[in-house]
């Protein structure tokens, strides 16, 4: 997919303008930023911010047609404080001429210095595109654009998903794991990195978002496309979390070890994703080192035995990024109070499916219906668009399937045949089979395959003909094929059916 190689979202094009960089740094205290499109997260971050600091730096500006506070429900909203309410209505707001107007994101761009585009995948797009032509036509070209969307985009005119930050390399990424609830809650404390490949754009936005309030502590990083692919795979792997949290309530031995896998695995997946887009798009002017931006290391690469020979296989550098893994674990697991995410809860609703029906659900459209059942709206479930683009991100990136194996059994519990899901079945519901997915699934399959022959047991047969008549090119006639169809592969255990189901639908 083509770069948007003009777009520039730095506070300085040029960093020998030492008068307006000493400007902005006299004056940060009083630097303002502005959330446009005001869903849970972005007034519940306004919330905590009313709630601890008097400073009044952030603005909000709803949708048009919408309400600044319509995304808390009536019960929500009768639990706030009025005061902090009161608040919260000023950031939304201003008077002209005597009368009150909402804030626009024409507003924003010419108050903020920096402007957040809260939207979903649904009108990110849409959003990036009115900022940019706004913000040339106002002269505001020096306003820092942000986003924090949590899935995959799609592109309408050849039908293919693609990760937002890579689309726009220089788009600024803020993510943080921040239960709405939580943000209500005057004693808790958050973390977040504002990602921006330019370090000192990345330090500075970094440091203005800090002062917001003193509950939300934000460090800065350059891995802005590596932090959003992380944002939308964990949102996938927040529903499978759900379905584990739930379902296996009575066995909270296996949740840290599908938790652990969960996260090294979109780590993994984010590491082989850096590796390949960052030798398209380099950082830029890297006026600081990473460490000191915060970064432990300079590079963490992961390396491959090929042929003979150590190659470089995965770029793991984001990974230090505390903040972002902080997320990923945050939304897998069940709060102490209030509600769990979004997707955790569809994760939740995905359990008590199979519980009622003892299969899989025949399709994303009955298992949405479900959804509803529980207000749980599409709109709102950003793991499940990601879900949905899965094969095309993941033959994009040519990510391997012992670095993806969950994401595959989720999505395949939706999307493979009526018969091939009893056995997808089968491996969620039984604890014995899920932990065993869970241990053997992360092996390559040359090492899964070495560790079954070495207990007499040939688990990949059929393929293994394959192999021996069209890899080594051996004579395959003097071979008992009927032994080799019927040997083991019926009765597999259920874990390795699952293996080969999703080697069978996913294949770079």
């Amino acid at each position: 997919m083509d770069k948007t190689d003009n777009f520039s979202n730095v506070f300085f094009n040029k960093l020998d303008s030492k008068n307006s960089i000493f400007s902005l740094l006299e004056n940060i205290e009083k630097c303002k930023v502005g959330f446009y499109s005001v869903g849970l997260y972005p007034a519940s971050l306004a919330y905590n911010c009313a709630m601890h600091s008097e400073l009044n730096n952030i603005l909000l500006a709803p949708r048009t047609g919408r309400d600044l506070l319509g995304a808390f429900s009536l019960g929500v909203l009768s639990d706030m404080d009025k005061k902090t309410i009161e608040k919260i209505e000023k950031m939304g707001h201003y008077f002209h001429k005597g009368k009150k107007k909402s804030n626009t994101l024409e507003d924003l761009l010419l108050k903020c210095e920096m402007v957040i585009l809260a939207s979903n995948s649904n009108h990110i797009q849409e959003d990036i595109g009115k900022a940019l032509e706004l913000r040339k036509s106002l002269n505001r070209e020096n306003v820092v654009l942000g986003a924090l969307v949590g899935s995959f985009c799609i592109d309408e005119e050849n039908n293919k998903p693609y990760i937002i930050c890579n689309k726009y390399p220089d788009l600024a990424f803020f993510t943080g794991f921040h239960r709405h609830g939580a943000l209500r809650n005057p004693k808790d404390s958050f973390t977040a990195n504002f990602c921006h490949p330019d370090s000192f754009t990345a330090l500075i936005g970094a440091r203005i978002l800090n002062q917001l309030s003193p509950n939300i502590q934000v460090s800065s990083g350059v891995h802005n496309i590596e932090s959003q692919y992380i944002k939308s795979i964990k949102n996938i792997s927040s529903i499978f979390a759900g379905f584990v949290n739930n379902f296996h309530s009575d066995k909270p031995g296996m949740l840290p070890t599908i938790n652990t896998v969960l996260l090294s695995q979109c780590l993994d997946q984010a590491a082989t994703v850096s590796l390949k887009v960052r030798k398209e798009i380099k950082f830029e002017n890297l006026s600081f080192s990473l460490k000191e931006l915060g970064y432990g290391e300079e590079t963490i690469i992961a390396k491959e035995n090929i042929a003979g020979k150590l190659v470089t296989s995965a770029d793991y550098t984001f990974s230090q990024l505390n903040a972002v893994k902080a997320d990923v674990l945050g939304s897998m697991s069940l709060p102490t109070e209030g509600k769990p995410t979004r997707n955790f809860q569809a994760g939740q609703v995905l359990s008590d499916m199979l519980l009622k029906l003892k299969r899989c659900p025949n399709d994303v459209d009955e298992f949405i219906q479900w959804c509803n059942k529980f207000k749980l709206s599409q709109g709102g479930l950003e793991g499940l668009k990601s879900l949905q683009f899965w094969p095309d991100i993941y033959k994009e990136f040519n990510i391997k399937n012992n670095n993806c194996s969950m994401i595959n059994l989720i999505y395949l519990c939706f999307n493979a045949k009526s018969e091939e899901k009893k056995e997808i079945y089968e491996v969620l519901i039984n604890s014995e089979e899920i932990t065993n997915f869970c241990q053997e699934s992360v092996k390559p399959n040359l090492c899964l395959e070495l560790d079954y022959k070495l207990q007499g047991v040939d688990i990949f047969d059929n393929k293994r003909l394959v192999y021996e008549k069209l890899i080594l090119n051996r004579d395959t006639s003097n071979l008992d094929k009927k032994s080799y169809e019927n040997k083991s592969s019926k009765n597999n255990p259920n874990f390795i059916k699952a293996i080969n189901l999703i080697n069978k639908y996913f294949t770079n």
